[in-house]
Order: C-alpha cells, then sequence, then structure tokens
C-alpha cells in the first residue's frame, strides 16, 4: 500500500518531540529548530522556513529558549544591551531610538487626565497617565504619527510638533531643550562613538580663577569633570580633590560625599539630570558613556534615578556643605557658560556679607594661603 507523502517531504517544517530532537547547530547566526527536509534546496523557501524557526525562540536576558526550554545563545545586533536604561550601545553610542522612547514615555506617564483638563471615565486604567491616544489629541496629531514618535523617531519632525509634546506634556525650559537635543540628534547622521579629548582650560580662563581670590570657583564639562580651579575652590572643595575631580564619580562612588555635601540626595538627583542632559547633546562622546556604564554597574542609586530619565537646569542655587576645618558651610552659587569653550561652565560660590558662613570662608581661605607657603 502506497502510504500519503509525509509533511516533511513536502518541504513543510516538522517539530518531532524534544526528546527525540538532535543537537541543535547554529547557521548564519539563526538557531535551527526542528528538521528540514532536502526538498526546495537553495530555494527562497529554506530562508523562509529559517525564518519562521526564529519565531520560535523567544529572548531571555541576552540568550534564547525554544519550545523544549533550551537555551542558547543570541547575536545581538549590538555589542552591549541598554536593559531599557539608555547605557552605551557597542561603537553607536547612546541607544537613541531608546532615549528618545523612554523620555517621551516617562513625560506621559506623569500627567494624569485631571491634570491635562481631560475627563477621567472609569475607576481603573490599565496605564499610569495619559493614554497615547490622549497624548494624541492634546499634541493635535494623529495616533499613529505620536506612536510613531514614542517609539524613538523623531526624524523630520518640525518644531511645531516639538512645542505641541511640550505643552501637551507640560515640559519647563530643561525638559523642552533636552526634547529638542534629542531631536536635532535624530536628524543628524549616525557616527562612530568618539572619545572625546579633554580640552585644555585657556590660560586666561585661569587667570580669571586665581584673581577671584574671595570667591570658590572651578571650571567644569558636561562630563562633570573639574579641569581647572582657583585655591579658594580647591580648599573648599578639598574631598573632591583627593583623586581625579569629577563630581558625578565622587557623589555616588566615595562614601565620604554624604558626609560633606548635606543635601546629598538632592544633590544626587541633580548630578543624574546633568548627566541625561548631556547625553542628549552629546550621545556619540565615548567618555560619557563609558561614565555612565561605570556608575550603573557600581551604584544601584543611580541606576534607579538615570532610568527616570529626569533632566534639570544648574544655573544658580545654595550648596550646603560640611567642610572638615569649619563645619557647616552654606554658599550662594551661580553657574556661566563660558561661551568661547565648547561645553565648558564656571562656578562661582560665595557667602553673604557679614554672615557665619562667611567668616567661615576666610578661614579657609587663610589657611590655604598658609599652606601654599609652606608647600612653596
Amino acid at each position: 500500500m502506497v502510504q500519503p507523502p509525509s509533511r516533511a517531504s513536502k518541504g513543510v517544517l516538522t517539530e518531532p518531540p524534544c526528546a527525540a530532537q538532535p543537537a541543535i547547530p547554529w547557521d548564519h547566526g539563526y538557531p535551527r529548530h526542528g528538521t528540514l527536509a532536502p526538498a526546495h534546496r537553495g530555494s527562497g523557501r529554506r530562508h523562509r522556513l529559517r525564518r519562521r524557526r526564529v519565531r520560535h525562540l523567544r529572548p531571555v536576558a541576552g540568550r534564547t529558549r525554544d519550545r523544549c526550554g533550551r537555551a542558547g545563545r543570541v547575536r545581538l545586533r549590538h555589542r552591549g544591551h541598554d536593559a531599557g536604561l539608555g547605557l552605551p550601545v557597542g561603537a553607536a553610542g547612546m541607544n537613541h531610538r531608546s532615549e528618545i522612547r523612554d523620555f517621551l514615555t516617562t513625560r506621559r506617564a506623569r500627567i494624569t487626565p485631571e491634570r491635562a483638563g481631560l475627563p477621567s471615565y472609569g475607576t481603573t486604567r490599565r496605564v499610569p497617565g495619559l493614554r497615547r491616544e490622549e497624548a494624541a489629541m492634546l499634541a493635535g496629531v494623529s495616533v499613529d504619527y505620536y506612536t510613531r514618535l514614542e517609539r524613538g523617531n523623531l526624524a523630520g519632525v518640525s518644531e511645531s510638533v516639538l512645542e505641541s509634546l511640550a505643552r501637551a506634556f507640560q515640559l519647563d525650559d530643561a525638559e523642552r531643550e533636552h526634547l529638542y537635543d534629542l531631536a536635532r540628534q535624530a536628524n543628524k547622521s549616525p557616527r562612530p562613538a568618539r572619545r572625546r579629548t579633554t580640552p585644555a582650560v585657556r590660560p586666561v580662563v585661569q587667570q580669571l580663577l586665581d584673581a577671584m581670590t574671595g570667591a570658590p570657583a572651578y571650571v567644569r564639562n558636561g562630563r562633570l569633570d573639574i579641569l581647572a580651579a582657583n585655591q579658594l575652590g580647591r580648599a573648599v572643595f578639598a574631598p573632591l580633590f583627593e583623586g581625579p575631580p569629577n563630581l558625578a564619580r565622587f557623589i555616588y562612588l566615595d562614601p565620604a560625599s554624604q558626609e560633606f555635601y548635606r543635601d546629598w540626595e538632592q544633590l544626587a538627583e541633580d548630578v543624574v539630570a546633568l548627566l541625561r542632559g548631556e547625553a542628549g547633546r552629546n550621545p556619540y562622546d565615548r567618555g560619557l558613556t563609558d561614565l555612565i556604564g561605570e556608575l550603573s554597574t557600581r551604584s544601584e542609586i543611580f541606576r534607579t534615578s538615570w532610568a527616570a530619565h529626569n533632566v534639570r537646569l544648574h544655573r544658580s542655587g545654595v550648596k550646603r556643605l560640611r567642610h572638615p576645618l569649619v563645619g557647616d558651610l552654606s554658599l550662594a552659587y551661580e553657574s556661566m557658560e563660558l561661551t568661547a569653550d565648547q561645553n565648558l561652565r564656571l562656578n562661582a560660590y560665595s557667602a553673604a556679607p557679614g554672615s557665619a558662613d562667611q567668616d567661615a570662608l576666610n578661614l579657609i581661605a587663610s589657611w590655604a594661603a598658609t599652606t601654599a607657603k609652606e608647600r612653596a
């Protein structure tokens, strides 16, 4: 009796029981699953069957498992994987689409219908904050177009749409600036990550710092490296200068920072917000991605704050310190951009005239001058 042709002989993918399956070889980065009949070899159908096999696999933390539960390695498109944190991804620098997606998603999640002036129907909502349909309506765009934006595609977006998004999500100045930075980077051609050399502070800037004898001051870059400081600045922020001075590393990786900064929690959030803003402006800065990767690996607090995608302008305020020489010290500060130097800012600190903080600052200045003479 002639047996009817099997499914395998027709070139259809079969799936024998798990125990009967042999070891799974690899071919062009795709794991094989099941058996493949010799029919249609070399045809386009073989490629389609291979693609069909990939659908049987589900990624689990950088690996895959087939329907029988066997694990195997998976080849990622990039060398790194950011796990939703916007960390460095291979040679491409920051995962820019992920940056855009997470920023818009977190902004949408914090706006409730009541806050946006929309009616809220029902007692339970499946998503925090606004639905995509509500966000699209507030921004004056279609749902499909907003979905495209939230998936990380800001290429070609107009300024009017960006302004509509800023109004819909009630963005502040720092968040609006960050949104525009993300849009500018999306419209640039991608380029390999580059390790930016630390610029040398111009001699005239160092002369300006040295002339500020009554105010501690320093110059920093976008990665929060302190590139230059005057004598009083080094004395006031002495714990920071015990190693290569970087504000982010000191705050998150040095336990002494929690004793030195009386408002450590707030300052830690400000540091993350500054780095997030810098990542939007310079996503291909290898030094920046290395710094963020190091902090994310070594500090759980940084990882949590980084995932919030908050940005903030840090131009003026008050620093409350606990100095090892004089104790509690409160100083007002101003942060000014050096327009002739790319991405450099000058931070200067002062105390109210006649106050106890001014007396403490004078004591530190006297101690620093005496120490400098002894070393000379």
